[in-house]
């Protein structure tokens, strides 16, 4: 019934808050721009001195935006745009009555370090997305392409162009050059784009914006003004090839009589990099043998509830236009794409024998990938990704020099297509996907080699010892999608469903049917159970959501999301759990004006509640949280929240449903004036479960400085504890009968990221990040679970005593006599652990030309287990700081040729 309610809640507030809604109408701005017809182009150099610019007059005229909307900025701003039919020129006029306090701070690209104007672009005038040009006082560029109507802004996508600045006593001044190859349009006599410049004034941490754009406001692009007079313009054809070499010397320690591990490896690449533009709205990106290696580290993490980590794509060829392939179907970061599949860690196994050693891929090589993506005038977003990755293969010899070879992940086709269409004004858009994966698993057995080192045949081995078997052959999943805004984009519904649909082997689906994700042997579950004899896999997922997205103060929103046992995504998008019916309703009042006590604020109210499809109501939470940013710049983030009741199916890992104690949680942040060259955040979030079950604590700080405008550091230490009296720590069989073992585990969390960037000009940069890692689990007070869904926890376990439990060193084990007859029942592994990690990149990056980068790296990696017995600081001493590192050294150079 909880779910009808708040439904009717739902309803309740839109009719309520509906009333209070008042639509403000502002008036669209026009600038028209003028051609040169003939008059030379301007030089980029940051000085108005070219007789080009006269052709056109200044326009003016800025509203404050940010953080008192619709009153008079601090300073003014003036602009000019031109053309021919090559490019877009810009000039700027930023008027400050103190030029010697202008911030022209140095970063590195997309850095937006103190001063910063900037044009945006609708070319497509769909009132959904743009192109974002920015350019701070130092002359460091910024690009984004925006999407969701200014709800994602996405700066991994590099355009050519060019621009200069200066400062004089008038205040500062910059020159743009953008060539229309870098835009997308459709072919027209006189095209109209939306057109937004935004200033923003440091000193006043102040935005100030050429279109009126309301607080309120259901969007950011919706609202732009309109560019006019760009007349008989053609659309420009883009061709980009763009080769690359690499070099690479990996160093690490030596280990005696390992053949893979002599204690360096040289190696030469290279590949190439194209960007195709098959009309000017679509583009067709080609990548062969793609290197990455410039790319930063993955942060370390560690999960002992078994399901896996999450990483956001950092590579270029998938983030670019990475908004058009999006298919967030649910809540959380599930996705039918998600490209870190695509060069995965191998998959499969390898059952080591005694004194052997294995030199194995660490990733899947890319061997080529093509991607067609863009979006046409009349309203199309189309996106085709098409990859192929190669059969990697484990080297195995002993220490007599007999090699034996094991196939670790097959030749694997990755492709995905996604398309979407505005209508209705570009109020409302429908649009669909469709994703497979084929892995070539009939050549993964069974095959023979010639060894390229000796001409003689070796065998390859793909059997069941690398867990081959175990992949799904085939992959496929498909959805559709809506959103429609009504009343000025105030309100919208939109949705979407996912079918799935995977083939393989009976092992394969068997082990699918086992996975964490579904566990449909679960022993209390009624409406699923492992059939050992299927070949296939069919579910479906998906949402409904409605809600009231800009006008007054009040944003709120409801809907569902479910996901079906059989949902399953894994093979080239990201699923967390399947099994799950999520209701929820969230509302957001907001205060748009500042007074003399703060700048800007929120609050914000949400619940939601879960089931199973078996009709288990498993969860309910409540949720308050606000914001607040002070006159003086300073911030408070806050939250608590209530959870009452808390069941999870996947807890026992296929054993019965699991009852949490009822848990408060609390959180609170805040941080100083993030303008000033020395700022810092502190942090605390924490919960307790009931009779003390269960806690979290987690303190965060991070500081950062800037000592001179070339130079900023970072560093962000962050500690946890998780003590939990009830760990899952195995699955035992006790006379025939499932037993269940958890403990009481008191785990500790150390980690530090440090980031320094040192700017030597806009083009040229250094950089480093590294992060030690540190997480140790110790365990105590063993027990096994009496009665998983009980309240009480001294009814939900059952403390082993003292005679029941021996721990047995020598062979890291535990021994347990549960019956007390004098007789082993059974054993489980010692679960104590301690996991160390360190990573650094060290990055010099030289954007010679435009577009060209040559690249310098040195890498650096240590992981290993630690001493669970030491404390963190001396695992930090002898694990990371006593230890040789791992070492790459790498070169890369690349040329974009503009054809």
């Amino acid at each position: 019934m909880k779910k009808y309610y708040s439904f009717l809640i739902f309803i309740l507030l839109t009719t309520t808050f509906n009333a209070q809604d008042t639509i403000q109408k502002v008036e669209k701005r026009i600038y028209t721009t003028k051609p040169l017809n003939g008059t030379e182009a301007p030089n980029i150099d940051g000085v108005l001195d070219e007789s080009a610019w006269d052709l056109v007059e200044w326009t003016g005229d800025f509203i404050e935006n940010e953080p008192d909307e619709n009153t008079p900025p601090s300073q003014q701003t003036k602009f000019k745009i031109i053309y021919d039919q090559k490019y877009i020129y810009v000039a700027y006029r930023c008027f400050d009555s103190e030029p010697e306090k202008i911030e022209n701070r140095l970063s590195r690209r997309d850095g937006f370090a103190g001063d910063w104007v900037e044009i945006n672009l609708d070319t497509y005038h769909d009132k959904r997305t743009g192109f974002s040009f920015t350019i701070t006082a130092a002359g460091v560029k910024g690009d984004e392409f925006i999407s969701q109507n200014g709800d994602n802004w996405d700066d991994s996508w590099n355009p050519i162009w060019y621009t200069a600045t200066s400062i004089d006593k008038d205040g500062w001044i910059a020159e743009v050059k953008i060539p229309l190859s870098q835009l997308k349009f459709g072919k027209s006599k006189e095209q109209i784009w939306g057109l937004q410049v935004n200033r923003r004034f440091f000193r006043n941490d102040e935005r100030s914006v050429w279109q009126r754009i309301p607080q309120d406001a259901p969007g950011w692009v919706s609202e732009f003004g309109e560019l006019h007079g760009l007349l008989d313009i053609q659309p420009q054809k883009q061709l980009e090839i763009q080769p690359f070499g690499v070099t690479q010397l990996d160093t690490y320690p030596e280990e005696e009589n390992n053949p893979f591990r002599d204690g360096q490896d040289f190696k030469l690449n290279g590949g190439l990099d194209a960007k195709i533009g098959i009309t000017n709205d679509l583009t067709l990106d080609l990548t062969v043998n793609p290197d990455f290696g410039q790319v930063e580290a993955d942060p370390a993490a560690i999960a002992l509830d078994g399901f896996q980590i999450f990483f956001r794509e950092q590579r270029p060829f998938f983030v670019e236009n990475k908004n058009i392939f999006d298919y967030q179907f649910a809540n959380g970061q599930d996705n039918v794409f998600y490209s870190r599949r695509i060069g995965r860690t191998p998959q499969g196994s390898i059952s080591e024998i005694d004194d052997e050693f294995i030199d194995r891929p660490s990733n899947t090589t890319i061997l080529g990938a093509a991607k067609f993506s863009g979006k046409t005038k009349n309203g199309w977003s189309i996106g085709i990704l098409e990859s192929v990755t190669s059969r990697e293969i484990a080297k195995i010899e002993d220490e007599n020099g007999n090699r034996r070879e094991a196939i670790v992940e097959p030749l694997t086709n990755y492709f995905v297509s996604r398309v979407q269409k505005d209508f209705n004004n570009r109020n409302s858009f429908i649009g669909g996907i469709f994703t497979a994966t084929h892995r070539d698993l009939g050549n993964a057995f069974d095959i023979d080699e010639e060894d390229p080192n000796t001409d003689e045949t070796i065998e390859v081995v793909g059997t069941r010892e690398n867990n081959l078997n175990l992949l799904r052959e085939s992959a496929y999943s498909a959805g559709l999608d809506f959103r429609h805004n009504w009343k000025e984009r105030k309100y919208f519904i939109e949705g979407n469903i996912v079918a799935s649909h995977v083939t393989g082997s009976k092992e394969a689906i068997e082990e699918t049917q086992k996975e964490l994700t579904h566990l449909f042997q679960r022993v209390d579950a009624d409406h699923v159970e492992v059939d050992p004899n299927r070949t296939s896999l069919t579910g479906t997922g998906g949402k409904l959501v409605g809600g009231k997205s800009g006008g007054g103060r009040w944003r709120y929103e409801a809907g569902v999301f479910w996901r079906s046992p059989e949902l399953e995504l894994n093979d080239i998008g990201f699923l967390r759990q399947a099994d799950d019916i999520r209701q929820f309703i969230s509302a957001r009042y907001l205060f748009l004006k500042p007074t003399k006590f703060y700048r800007r604020a929120n609050i914000k109210l949400d619940q939601f509640t879960t089931f199973d499809f078996e009709g288990n109501y498993n969860r309910i939470q409540y949720q308050v949280e606000g914001f607040m940013n002070y006159q003086n710049n300073w911030w408070t983030e806050l939250g608590f929240g209530h959870k009452p009741r808390i069941f999870t199916n996947t807890f026992l890992r296929g054993g019965p449903r699991w009852r949490f104690s009822d848990e408060n949680f609390a959180y609170l942040f805040f941080g100083s004036d993030q303008r000033k060259r020395f700022n810092f955040t502190v942090g605390y979030s924490g919960s307790r479960a009931q009779q003390n079950s269960f806690s979290f604590n987690r303190f965060v700080l991070r500081l950062r400085y800037q000592p001179f405008n070339a130079l900023s550091i970072s560093l962000n230490p962050e500690f946890r504890l998780e003590p939990n009296k009830t760990q899952y720590v195995d699955e035992v069989d006790f006379n025939g009968v499932p037993r269940y073992i958890t403990g009481d585990i008191d785990q500790q969390t150390l980690s530090t990221s440090i980031r320094l960037n040192y700017n030597i000009n806009p083009n040229l940069t250094i950089q480093y990040y590294g992060e030690p890692f540190i997480s140790r689990g110790r365990y105590k007070d063993f027990n096994f679970v009496n009665n998983a869904v009980a309240n009480d926890l001294s009814e939900r376990v059952t403390l082993f005593d003292t005679t029941q439990i021996l721990f047995n060193e020598t062979d890291d084990e535990y021994s347990v006599d549960e019956d007390k007859d004098g007789v082993e029942d059974y054993t489980f592994d010692n679960p104590d652990f301690a996991f160390v990690q360190f990573r650094s990149n060290l990055v010099l990056r030289w954007e010679y030309i435009p577009g060209s980068e040559l690249f310098l790296v040195w890498s650096q990696g240590i992981t290993g287990d630690g001493d669970s017995r030491q404390h963190l600081f001396r695992s930090l001493d002898d694990q990371i700081l006593g230890q040789q590192p791992e070492n790459t050294f790498l070169i890369k150079l690349t040329y974009r040729f503009v054809l």
